[in-house]
């Protein structure tokens, strides 16, 4: 858990981290990276989720020998099965991080909602349902490592 005291903001105590996976820890299927090191790293303090459609069809794959949670979800109705799963796990106690039009949602009603502007680009639905926009995925990862970074672009 994550314990973040944010002045003039709120309190709040992280328990989950959910990604979207192509776009934001995947391009065209194929993982960035340095990313499954990082989310090693992070399990030490939350439990991360790995939702994804799965259009390449390569996540089990990318994932098979490290401990996250695959959520695999429809094509027709990802919006609402992401929405879902932040709900499941506690809106208060999750942070979101995503990229496209079916993460508005999740990224509106978690938390702390990240949106990444990566190489595939951030939707604009995406984008102003966000509380922090970062141009990196690793840039979350070192967020939830030394958390003051989150503290101080939170903070009003």
């Amino acid at each position: 858990m994550i314990e973040l005291n944010i002045p003039c903001y709120k309190k709040i105590n992280i328990d989950n981290i959910i990604f979207d996976y192509n776009g934001t820890l995947a391009v065209d299927g194929r993982l960035i990276d340095g990313i499954k090191e990082r989310l090693i790293e992070i399990s030490k303090y939350v439990k991360p989720y790995i939702i994804t459609a799965d259009t390449f069809g390569t996540v089990r794959e990318n994932f098979k020998d490290i401990d996250v949670e695959i959520k695999i979800i429809s094509k027709e109705n990802g919006s609402m099965d992401k929405f879902n799963l932040v709900k499941e796990l506690g809106f208060e106690r999750t942070i979101a991080v995503g990229n496209g039009n079916n993460d508005e949602l999740m990224l509106r009603e978690s938390v702390i909602g990240v949106g990444i502007l990566g190489e595939e680009g951030l939707s604009s639905k995406a984008l102003l349902a966000s509380d922090i926009i970062i141009k990196d995925v690793k840039d979350i990862f070192d967020m939830i490592t030394n958390k003051k970074r989150m503290i101080a672009t939170l903070r009003k």
